[in-house]
């Protein structure tokens, strides 16, 4: 069973108030009055286990998507399931089955770590849930911040705790929409080294970064995505050699201005 299948998926916005940066626009500027297609037919599918990366400048679509696969946004057109249950119509199996580390540092500053993690379990039904939450506290190295406020945590501090939350109810499946950005390079790399011990036990990792050597370095398969579109999915390596690429990020920028003329499963 796949991890993660999305088909023909479709994301469009009627209206400018529920697409993004075009409800500040003047209701009668034409662009405020076009759809505006943030996806379209976007399909692909992730395997138990996988690393799977999908890269794409600001604007591509990338957290549409993750929307779509947390149930926060319905589908214009397409399906996508998680561990098998549909996003729309099975949203509560589909929600449990997954863990999503949100780009914005979003937290209650009035919460200690561990509270905000008991809240957390909470909302999925999880009660007695300490020694787990001291276990991830453990690895992430935050067991000493666990009686800390939120507010008095530095950025790269408050970024672990949301991975921490993504991971309290035992997901099988953790998307990570730019889990790095902002944070020093000693947290980056213990941070990934945790990560990556967590898809070596089976949990699979979908993947959003615009640091590119981290996408290469972790990824078994990258799919990139552009106008809402995915203009090529392959393995890590095969999508350098097929453009001649050196690494990933010059693959990347290739790819982006001059396309490619299949797209690999």
């Amino acid at each position: 069973m796949s991890a993660v299948h999305v088909q023909h998926l479709s994301k469009v916005y009627h209206s400018a108030h529920s697409a993004g940066w075009r409800r500040f626009l003047p209701s009668r500027a034409p662009a405020a009055r076009e759809p505006f297609r943030a996806l379209n037919d976007v399909s692909f599918t992730v395997q138990e286990g996988e690393f799977f990366g999908l890269l794409g400048p600001n604007g591509a679509g990338k957290t549409t998507l993750i929307s779509l696969l947390a149930g926060l946004s319905r589908p214009t057109q397409g399906t996508a399931s998680i561990c098998g249950f549909d996003v729309a119509t099975q949203y509560k199996e589909a929600r449990r089955s997954l863990g999503v580390v949100p780009q914005e540092l979003v937290y209650d500053p009035f919460f200690t770590v561990r509270e905000t993690l008991r809240i957390q379990s909470g909302y999925f039904g999880i009660h007695r849930n300490d020694d787990w939450i001291d276990e991830i506290l453990f690895n992430l190295g935050l067991s000493d911040k666990a009686d800390a406020n939120m507010r008095a945590l530095s950025g790269g501090m408050k970024r672990r705790v949301l991975v921490a939350q993504a991971l309290v109810h035992r997901p099988p499946v953790i998307i990570l929409d730019e889990p790095t950005a902002g944070v020093d390079v000693d947290l980056r790399r213990s941070l990934w080294d945790f990560i990556v011990r967590l898809n070596k036990s089976g949990h699979t990792i979908m993947l959003t970064t615009h640091y590119l050597e981290e996408a290469e370095a972790l990824c078994n398969r990258i799919a990139l995505l552009k106008r809402g579109q995915i203009i090529a999915l392959d393995t890590t390596q095969a999508l350098m050699a097929r453009v001649g690429g050196q690494d990933l990020e010059e693959a990347f920028v290739h790819i982006m201005h001059n396309g490619l003329q299949e797209v690999a499963a």
